[in-house]
């Protein structure tokens, strides 16, 4: 295959006008034109342009597609290769590149002319069964020179076929039409979509214009048009793949631990022994830090989450997780690959602390749910320095890492719980209610040493060392290292802190405390506000006081005196045990609650309960949580 030489003289196309090539000098190339413009452009700028060919002369040479050659059947491959050798035995006598040895006869450019070398290789072939003419001989032989080794293959083999076949191109035009028509609608069956094709085609162009093909080929038809574009399926897998953005899909990285940490709430698909003795399906609430793919915090609450739980996440993911009675000591972060000596030098919380991250986050991504974009929760991410990134409405895939975590979560934990019920009512068994035992605190304990043993050791298939990219690491491990280059500082909640992220009620202080949610709750810190109305008329003279939402144990207070707080907190007595017993599964939890059975039916939702330590370990204890 001969190639363009461009040399002094020679006339070029570029830039859409017609040069001539005036000096050469090292790799600059003075062009004239025949306006009498002139222009000096280096010469790989010049061969790289789009619009450069030489005027009169063949193209310049391409390499040969060998990647394209390869994915070619073996026999179409091997008879491109078998017309290469044909093609340069014509041309040069010698069927390889090498030119060892003495040409043949027939084929010797000194003895034969073009012309006879070409009729004596069509004799040849013909002879060994090939069906080649002279003229096909010359057809190869310019295929040859223009395209290379790609120009002798069989063109039938490579020829793209379209997915829709020969059908009318109108039949085609009204299926997509339809097909994008009902993306919104419910999901109807095929001879729905036949009828309104059909329909649609009589409105076009008339009635018996264009006929529909059968029904089995329109069936083809309609899912070769769909297929990959999410127009067929149920409703939701067509709202969800309407609501991804137009690719290319720009993926979500993060460098650093904390850059970017994913909020979002979802039911569990078990059911639970709730405060009013019934069951029920609990909504857990996760903090995915990105970077890591660490679950900074994880907490169970009754379906309803409130932006103070969205508040409490928060604030429990820049708080170590501390040891509960029961757990073994592999839990423990002392025992983890985190690099427990040189981060307990910085922080003295992670003493007695459990392999689970310490993350302070810098961005968190939510949705537009009313939880997360209310003002209390807003409020909450700028005391501690978060800034809040709403994701799109209905864009379930701008947080994927995330839902992707609850898919985990489900196989992984939730499966394997008493009172399973799958991910709808189709996969829940016929005794999934009688199968639940296990109360919201005992789930939440179960829950907490999963996501420390179960989740923050497993290797993640998207977390590679940058070293080693070949080996999946676990969460723990992308933390050690990524924290060994962007360090550690800890960021301790003060009780005040604590205080201002949980709910809020008014309630009267009698001789025997504060009773609320069916429990009664006292401490000597109230002695000097019993019987007495606070200064707030417009709360009736109740006074303020704080719940904690995710302990079961207690309750802790807030009052005004002389203008300031006065932080107490008060022992719960709890009313009745529930009748149902963790032990009547042989799974117990390492830190097994008590459920509590009220009188008569309640809500979830209305129900309270709060933390029972003293004021001044209560900030050490909820951030041990």
């Amino acid at each position: 295959m001969t190639q363009a030489v461009v040399e002094v003289g020679a006339r070029l196309r570029y830039d859409g006008r017609v040069w001539t090539l005036a000096v050469l000098e090292g790799a600059r190339a003075t062009l004239v034109s025949d306006e009498g413009a002139s222009a000096v452009v280096l010469l790989p700028y010049l061969f790289a342009d789009p619009s450069f060919d030489v005027e009169g002369g063949t193209a310049p040479g391409r390499v040969p597609p060998f990647g394209l050659l390869k994915a070619l059947p073996v026999e179409v491959r091997e008879r491109a290769l078998a017309w290469q050798r044909h093609v340069q035995e014509v041309e040069t006598g010698f069927p390889d590149a090498v030119g060892q040895g003495a040409p043949r006869e027939q084929f010797d450019p000194a003895t034969r002319s073009l012309a006879q070398r070409e009729r004596a290789k069509a004799e040849e072939l013909t002879a060994a069964g090939w069906s080649a003419s002279t003229a096909t001989v010359r057809r190869m032989r310019a295929r040859y020179r223009s395209e290379g080794l790609w120009g002798l293959v069989d063109g039938r083999a490579v020829r793209e076929r379209s997915a829709v076949g020969r059908a009318d191109e109108r039949v085609v035009a009204a299926v997509r039409t339809v097909l994008e028509g009902q993306r919104e609608r419910s999901t109807g069956t095929l001879v729905r979509l036949r009828r309104r094709v059909g329909w649609l085609l009589e409105e076009e162009y008339g009635a018996g214009v264009v006929a529909l093909p059968p029904a089995s080929t329109f069936n083809r038809l309609v899912h070769a048009v769909a297929d990959g574009q999410g127009l067929l399926g149920t409703a939701a897998q067509r709202r969800w793949h309407a609501s991804r953005p137009a690719p290319p899909f720009t993926p979500t990285v993060a460098l650093r631990p904390g850059e970017l940490v994913m909020l979002d709430s979802t039911p569990l698909d078990v059911l639970a022994v709730l405060d009013d003795g019934v069951t029920g399906r609990l909504e857990l609430c996760i903090a995915l830090d990105v970077a890591t793919r660490s679950i900074c915090a994880a907490v169970l609450r009754p379906v309803g989450t409130t932006s103070v739980d969205a508040a409490m996440l928060l604030a429990q993911t820049v708080v170590p997780v501390a040891m509960r009675p029961g757990w073994d000591k592999a839990l423990s972060m002392q025992r983890s690959v985190i690099p427990y000596e040189r981060l307990i030098a910085l922080d003295a919380r992670l003493e007695q602390a459990a392999a689970r991250p310490v993350i302070m986050p810098e961005t968190v991504i939510v949705d537009q749910g009313r939880v997360y974009v209310s003002a209390s929760f807003v409020s909450a991410c700028e005391s501690l320095g978060i800034s809040v990134q709403p994701v799109p409405p209905a864009n379930g895939p701008a947080k994927g890492n995330v839902e992707r975590t609850f898919r985990a979560i489900a196989d992984g934990f939730s499966q394997y719980l008493p009172g399973h019920t799958g991910s709808d009512v189709s996969q829940r068994g016929a005794a999934a209610e009688q199968d639940a035992c296990w109360s919201l605190t005992q789930l939440q304990e179960l829950l907490d040493e999963w996501v420390i043993c179960g989740w923050q050791e497993r290797r993640h298939e998207a977390l590679r060392h940058p070293m080693m990219p070949r080996v999946a690491v676990s969460p723990n491990e992308m933390w050690a290292a990524l924290v060994a280059l962007t360090g550690h500082v800890p960021v301790p909640l003060s009780a005040d802190d604590y205080v201002e992220l949980l709910p809020l009620r008014w309630q009267a202080v009698n001789d025997y405390g504060i009773r609320f949610g069916y429990r009664t709750y006292d401490h000597p810190g109230l002695n000097p506000y019993r019987r007495r109305r606070s200064p707030r008329a417009d709360k009736n003279g109740r006074w303020e006081s704080t719940t904690t939402p995710t302990i079961r144990t207690g309750c802790g207070c807030a009052c005004p005196r002389d203008g300031s707080r006065c932080r107490g907190s008060m022992q719960g007595r709890l009313g009745a045990r529930s009748p149902r017993s963790p032990s009547t599964t042989s799974a117990a939890p390492s830190s097994a609650g008590m459920a509590v059975k009220s009188t008569r039916r309640r809500s979830p939702r209305h129900s309270m309960h709060c933390c029972a330590v003293p004021a001044r370990d209560w900030a050490a204890s909820e951030s041990g949580r």
